[in-house]
């Protein structure tokens, strides 16, 4: 299954909806879902927000939510000096 998700200016995952969603609630434009995920308030007040919309594919919704909530781990790993996480010189 194709799912759409919305991946904030820092790169954190926000939402996510599947291809079906997109074609009901976005007419299917990937580039609508972000403009409307990157604005909090819409009309003529409406400030845009950086972001970025990732096509992931999974073969079940249970993986989407793993992959989900298993983003973020390999900087933890690191920081946390986890396994064989080398520092590098900044």
């Amino acid at each position: 299954m194709k799912y759409y998700v919305y991946f904030d200016a820092y790169g954190y995952a926000r939402q996510a909806i599947s291809a079906t969603e997109l074609a009901e609630t976005y007419q299917n434009d990937p580039n609508m879902y972000l403009k409307t995920m990157c604005r909090g308030i819409s009309g003529e007040d409406a400030k845009p927000i950086s972001g970025h919309v990732g096509t992931l594919s999974f073969s079940s919704q249970e993986e989407l939510k793993d992959y989900l909530e298993s983003l973020g781990d390999e900087l933890n790993g690191f920081y946390e000096a986890e396994a064989d996480s080398r520092p590098y010189n900044f």
